[in-house]
């Protein structure tokens, strides 16, 4: 009974609390590190159950998603360079953890350092959880959108050309 209360309540108000909840923590996340624009996506998804035009709005997301998944995973450079830049992107959240001094500066008249803004822990583990999703982000478009029948294909000719 429980459960069904908690499903039905979540179906109705707790999934546009959540959807709500996470396009305004993804907008502070682009400023902040952390992952901004997954947030901003799964909250728009979440109210597209609601909303009308959340649901007009996620349409074509998900096609330039998929399309750009489909394009990252299509050879192996690519996603070697996926690969280089999330490595860089869990380096840069290992450097921010530990907080390094940094030279004063400013630009546009806002003032930078002596620390990183942000630094320690909370914004390290963003940049680095960031790093995580993107990994699984990349697995997953290599799984689903990979086409290894292709790459077969091409090196069975690459083998008979050679003969």
């Amino acid at each position: 009974m429980f459960m069904r209360r908690l499903q039905v309540w979540f179906n109705r108000t707790g999934s546009e609390s959540l959807g709500w909840l996470l396009v305004v923590a993804g907008i502070f996340m682009m400023i902040l590190p952390g992952p901004g624009m997954l947030a901003v996506v799964a909250g728009v998804a979440l109210l597209a159950r609601h909303y009308e035009w959340a649901e007009l709005i996620l349409d074509p997301l998900h096609r330039k998603a998929v399309e750009g998944a489909t394009f990252g995973v299509a050879t192996l450079p690519r996603i070697m360079v996926s690969v280089f830049g999330i490595t860089a992107v869990a380096l840069v959240g290992v450097v921010w953890w530990m907080g390094p001094t940094i030279p004063e500066f400013s630009i546009l008249g806002v003032g930078f350092g002596p620390e990183l803004p942000a630094a320690g822990w909370p914004g390290g583990l963003g940049i680095i959880f960031s790093a995580c999703l993107g990994t699984a982000g990349l697995v997953y478009s290599i799984v689903k959108y990979r086409d290894f029948d292709q790459d077969r294909e091409k090196s069975d000719s690459d083998l008979a050309d050679a003969t």
